[in-house]
């Protein structure tokens, strides 16, 4: 793909594909430069939620920027109407390579040949998805974290992505408020969540121990880096069934991780305690 500008897309779509937390709040950023979103969901009522809550949310964070325009989420039930004129195309379903990579060949048939292709993937390389992509060079991946409070994006590629794609993308991304770092290599986890790993993990495992309450290692956090939510409260927001399956796949890459998170997480997850989604997690939210 040739390199591109805000003026040359700005009259484009993006399309999200999976209404889920992250997808929502990707669609978010991508609407508050007065585009459109398009969110695809097989899910009919998560998408109507996905579009309902960047409605609700958009305004305030085009306020606290102090720039933007007034965009729009728009539900789709079909995928190919979805990506139809997309100059980009974010992949955020659950990770899992048995879903992703048959979607990504759904997408790629079904997408402009000049639109960006990005999965949303936190733990997975986009190379061990782009079997069913005719043009490898135009995929990578684009992780977010959650906006619109934490608005990072990891860029990596696939192996084969152009070059002058990526320097587009990290032009052009910060004009939707969000700041793009990219990987210079292959690497599980990124930058910033192979470090987050390490936090998460060793959080599960002193309380796995009995070693400390969620409260005790969140309250500790909080005091000590003055942060307003500590990493338990964290896994909540993002739910632990998507905590669960990173991490599994972390310890399918490196066995020698310990067992005892992933037990602490199974514990929640296989009572349906799967954070603030499900109403309760390591903390309960009502209803």
């Amino acid at each position: 793909m040739n390199a591109f500008t805000f003026d040359a897309i700005k009259t484009r779509p993006v399309a999200v594909i999976g209404a889920g937390t992250l997808g929502r709040r990707i669609a978010l950023m991508f609407c508050s430069r007065g585009g459109e979103a398009r969110v695809y969901d097989p899910d009919t009522t998560q998408a109507q939620a996905a579009v309902d809550y960047v409605a609700h949310t958009l305004p305030g964070v085009i306020t606290r920027r102090g720039t933007g325009a007034l965009g729009r989420a728009v539900a789709h039930d079909d995928l190919a109407t979805a990506v139809r004129d997309a100059w980009l195309v974010v992949e955020a379903v659950p990770e899992r390579l048995d879903i992703k990579i048959p979607l990504w060949g759904q997408i790629d048939g079904a997408a402009p040949a000049d639109a960006v292709l990005a999965t949303n993937s936190s733990s997975y390389a986009s190379r061990l998805m782009n079997e069913r992509i005719a043009d490898q060079t135009r995929f990578l991946n684009m992780h977010f974290y959650m906006p619109p409070t934490a608005n990072a994006v990891d860029l990596m590629s696939d192996g084969q992505t152009s070059r002058e794609l990526i320097d587009s993308l990290l032009a052009i991304l910060p004009e939707f408020g969000v700041l793009p770092f990219e990987a210079k290599k292959e690497s599980t986890g990124f930058i910033f969540n192979r470090i987050w790993a390490a936090i998460k993990r060793e959080s599960l495992a002193v309380v796995a121990e009995g070693v400390a309450t969620p409260d005790d290692v969140d309250g500790m956090f909080k005091a000590n880096w003055h942060m307003p939510f500590g990493p338990l409260q964290m896994m909540d927001d993002v739910g632990l069934d998507v905590v669960l399956d990173i991490e599994n796949h972390y310890a399918a890459e490196n066995p020698h991780l310990p067992e005892g998170p992933r037990r602490l997480l199974h514990e929640y997850v296989d009572t349906g305690r799967l954070g603030r989604k499900s109403g309760a997690g390591f903390y309960d939210y009502g209803a």
